[in-house]
C-alpha cells in the first residue's frame, strides 16, 4: 500500500487538534469561540479523510465520539482498586462526630485540611488511561466490578481521549474517577425531542444520564447531552500527587472538567459554611446536587485513616435535607401488587421535588391513611424519601375546603373485585385470588425479570396485553406462545415477536436459584433463592421439603420456611410446576462452580474492614464450598474479622465462635 500524501498526513493532524481544542473551550470551559456550523465542518473534514484513509485513525481521534457497532450486552470490568460507597451525614453536629474522628485519627489538635465539592446526582464512572490513551471506562457497579461502557463513553465529548505526552511518560497507567451528568437545561431539550418523535420521556436527568449511558448502541449515546466531571484518581500513591487538590489541578491541566465549585477549607467550620453557601445556590444551578463530598485533603492522611467496610474514613457525603412541597391531593387509588397486597397512592396535582416532577406517592397501608387523616382536595406535604421515594408527610388541615371528600379503604379488590382481607398482625390487606389479573402481572412482570428467567423484551405493557388477549394465564403459559399468536398485538412487528420467542426459548435453561426466585414465593429474595438451590440441589427435593429440614438452613428462618411449603402444597402453584416442565423448562440440578471443598458446608460472618472488599471473601468462601450470613448465631461456624469488627465479634466471642484474621483465613483455605 502506498504511503498516505504528507499533506494529508498534515491536515488531519490539525483537524484533531483544532477540533479537540474547540470541545475543551465548548464543553470543559464553556467559552465557544466558533458556531456550531463552522464546528460541523471541521468535523465532516475530518470524516471524510478518515473514510478515505482508515489506516490512518487513531485510537484519540475525535472520530471515536459518535459511536461505535451496537454492543450485545456489557462485559464485567473489575476496578483495580475499589471504588468506595460514602458513609452519610445530615446535619452539623454529625459531621462535626466526623471531623472529631478524623483529628483523633490523624492525632492532630488543630483543624483538619479538607476539600469540599458538590455531590452530582449523576452515574459515577472510571476512565483509565494506559500510556496517555483512554482504553477502558466502566459504571461503579457494586464497588468492585462494573460494566464495561467504553465505547460509550468515549462519545462524551469532554472526556479526553489522549493525555499530555508529559504526563502519560510519568503516569503509564492513570485511573480517573468521576460522575457523568446531564444538565437540567439539555434534559429539557432532549425531551421536547423525545415527544416530538413519539417516544417516552425521561424521569428525570439522573436517570437519563444512566440510561443514556447504558445504551447497547453507542450512537444513542452520542447524540445524548452528557457531560462528565473528573472528581478523583484511584491510585494516590503516583508520584507527584500528594493531595486531592494537587490531583484537581493536574486532572483540569490534563483537559478532564472539574467542577468549579471544588475549594479547600480548613476545619469544620470553614467545611460547614461552604455547606450552607452550595445549600443556597443549589436551586439556581442547571445541574442536579443532593449534598456535598468532603475529603481529607493529604493523601498520606487518607492512607493512615484507612476505611471501614466498603467506605472510607477520610470522606463523607453531607446531604441536603429531604426537599418538601405543597400540592393538592386530587385522589387516592389501589393498586394490587404481585402477592396481592393492596397499597393506596396519592395522585398529586404534580409539583417539582427535589428537581423531579412528583405526581404519584404511596400512602403505605390503612394505618397510615387514617393517621395522616388524608382526604381529597387537602394541601398535603411530600417528600423526597432520602431524596428518592415520594411520600405525603403531613395535611395542613387549615387549608382544608369544605368539600374535602375522606378516602375510604375499599372492601373489593380494585383489580378483580374479590373480597380482600387484612391478616392478623399483619398492617396490609391482601386479595386471596390467586387469578386477579393485577397479580398475575406482577407475577408475570417478576417471572421474567433480570433476577428470575430473564425474558429480555417482556415489560409491563406487553405483559398486559398477554393477559388482557388470554394468552397468558400463569407464567407457564409463555412456554406455550408461538409468534403467530404474538403479532396480532400492538405495536408487535414480525422481528419483536420472533426475539420474544427466542428470548422464551433461551430461558428454558435458566440456573435453579433464578427459577426458584422467579416463582414469587413470598419472601424468597435471590440470596434465599441461591441456598435452597445449594442445600436442596435438585428442584424435586425442595418440592418435598419439610419444615423441620427448611428451617435448618442458615437464613431460612420460620415464617419463609412456612411461605416455601404453603407454596409446593398449593395445588394451583404444583398444576402451574407441571406445566413448566411440559414446556420445557429444565429445572436442572445445581452444579455450583467450586474451586475446592475445604469449607464445605461452613457458615461464615465477615465483619470489620479487610484488606479487600467483602465480596472478594465471600466469594472465595462460596466457591470454596462454604456461605456467608449477615449475623451470628450458633449455627455460625467462622466470624472472618478485620479491623473495628463491632458487635458481631462481641456476639461471636459470648457464642465461642472462632474467630479468625486473614492470615488465619488463608491458613484454613491451605
Amino acid at each position: 500500500m502506498a504511503a498516505p500524501d504528507p499533506k494529508i498526513v498534515e491536515e488531519l493532524r490539525q483537524l484533531r487538534d483544532r477540533i479537540n481544542h474547540h470541545n475543551r473551550l465548548y464543553y470543559v470551559e464553556d467559552n465557544p469561540e466558533i458556531s456550531d456550523a463552522e464546528f460541523d465542518r471541521l468535523f465532516d473534514r475530518l470524516l471524510e479523510i478518515e473514510k478515505q484513509h482508515p489506516e490512518l485513525v487513531t485510537p484519540d481521534s475525535p472520530s471515536h465520539r459518535v459511536g461505535f457497532a451496537p454492543s450485545v450486552r456489557f462485559e464485567p470490568l473489575a476496578h483495580r482498586l475499589p471504588m468506595l460507597s460514602l458513609q452519610k451525614v445530615t446535619s452539623s453536629e454529625e459531621f462535626d462526630e466526623f471531623d472529631r474522628r478524623v483529628r483523633e485519627g490523624l492525632e492532630i489538635s488543630g483543624d483538619a485540611d479538607y476539600v469540599t465539592e458538590p455531590k452530582l446526582d449523576g452515574l459515577a464512572v472510571e476512565l483509565i488511561y494506559e500510556d496517555g490513551f483512554f482504553v477502558r471506562g466502566a459504571t461503579r457497579g457494586d464497588g468492585a466490578v462494573g460494566e464495561n461502557i467504553t465505547p460509550n463513553l468515549k462519545t462524551i465529548k469532554n472526556i479526553p481521549l489522549r493525555l499530555s505526552d508529559d504526563a502519560a511518560g510519568r503516569y503509564p497507567l492513570l485511573e480517573v474517577r468521576g460522575e457523568v451528568i446531564m444538565r437540567r437545561t439539555a434534559f429539557a431539550k432532549l425531551n421536547e425531542y423525545l415527544v416530538e418523535q413519539n417516544l417516552a420521556p425521561l424521569a428525570n436527568p439522573r436517570n437519563g444520564a444512566a440510561g443514556s449511558l447504558r445504551q447497547l448502541d453507542p450512537s444513542v449515546t452520542a447524540r445524548r447531552p452528557l457531560i462528565f466531571y473528573a472528581y478523583g484518581i484511584s491510585d494516590t500513591t503516583l508520584p507527584g500527587l500528594e493531595s486531592q487538590s494537587q490531583a484537581a489541578e493536574f486532572l483540569k491541566s490534563q483537559g478532564f472538567a472539574v467542577h468549579q465549585l471544588v475549594n479547600q477549607a480548613k476545619g469544620a467550620k470553614q467545611v460547614a459554611a461552604a455547606f450552607d453557601k452550595l445549600a443556597g445556590v443549589r436551586e439556581r444551578l442547571d445541574y442536579d446536587i443532593d449534598g456535598m463530598v468532603i475529603k481529607v485533603d493529604r493523601f498520606l492522611d487518607q492512607t493512615l485513616l484507612g476505611q471501614i467496610s466498603r467506605a472510607p474514613r477520610w470522606a463523607v457525603a453531607w446531604k441536603f435535607a429531604a426537599e418538601e412541597a405543597t400540592t393538592v391531593l386530587e385522589g387516592v387509588e389501589f393498586s394490587v401488587g404481585r402477592t396481592g397486597i393492596v397499597t393506596p397512592v396519592a395522585k398529586l396535582k404534580p409539583v417539582r421535588v427535589g428537581g423531579v416532577v412528583v405526581s404519584n406517592a404511596s400512602l403505605h397501608n390503612q394505618d397510615e391513611l387514617r393517621a395522616l387523616d388524608a382526604r381529597i382536595g387537602d394541601t398535603v406535604v411530600v417528600r423526597r424519601a432520602g431524596d428518592v421515594i415520594p411520600e405525603v408527610v403531613s395535611v395542613l388541615t387549615e387549608k382544608r375546603p369544605p368539600k374535602a371528600k375522606t378516602v375510604r379503604f375499599p372492601a373489593g379488590c380494585p383489580s378483580c373485585g374479590t373480597e380482600i382481607v387484612r391478616p392478623e398482625g399483619e398492617a396490609a390487606h391482601r386479595c386471596l385470588n390467586a387469578a386477579c389479573p393485577a397479580q398475575l402481572e406482577g407475577r408475570l412482570f417478576h417471572f421474567a425479570s433480570k433476577g428470575g428467567l430473564d425474558i429480555e423484551g417482556l415489560g409491563g405493557k406487553l405483559a398486559r396485553q398477554l393477559i388482557a388477549q388470554g394468552l397468558v394465564k400463569d407464567p407457564s403459559d409463555l412456554f406455550f406462545i408461538t409468534k403467530e399468536r404474538l403479532l396480532p398485538l400492538d405495536l408487535m412487528a414480525e422481528k419483536r415477536a420472533s426475539n420474544l420467542v427466542a428470548a422464551i426459548d433461551r430461558s428454558r435453561g435458566t440456573e435453579l436459584p433464578k427459577i426458584i426466585y422467579a416463582l414469587g414465593i413470598v419472601g424468597v429474595g435471590e440470596a434465599a433463592a441461591r441456598l435452597l438451590a445449594e442445600h436442596f440441589v435438585s428442584f424435586e427435593r425442595l418440592e418435598k421439603a419439610g419444615l423441620e429440614e427448611l428451617t435448618q438452613i442458615q437464613g431460612i428462618g420460620p415464617v419463609m420456611a412456612e411461605n416455601i411449603r404453603g407454596y409446593f402444597s398449593n395445588d394451583g402453584n404444583r398444576q402451574m410446576l407441571a406445566k413448566l416442565r411440559k414446556g420445557g423448562l429444565k429445572f436442572a440440578d445445581y452444579k455450583k462452580s467450586v474451586a475446592g471443598n475445604r469449607l464445605n458446608g461452613k457458615a461464615f460472618v465477615i465483619t470489620g474492614s479487610l484488606s479487600k472488599p467483602r465480596n472478594h471473601f465471600k466469594n472465595i468462601i462460596e466457591q470454596n464450598g462454604g456461605r456467608v450470613s449477615g449475623s451470628v448465631s450458633a449455627k455460625t461456624d467462622y466470624v472472618l474479622a478485620g479491623a473495628d469488627p463491632g458487635s458481631k465479634l462481641t456476639k461471636a466471642r459470648k457464642l465461642g465462635v472462632p474467630i479468625l484474621d486473614e492470615s488465619r483465613f488463608e491458613q484454613l483455605l491451605g
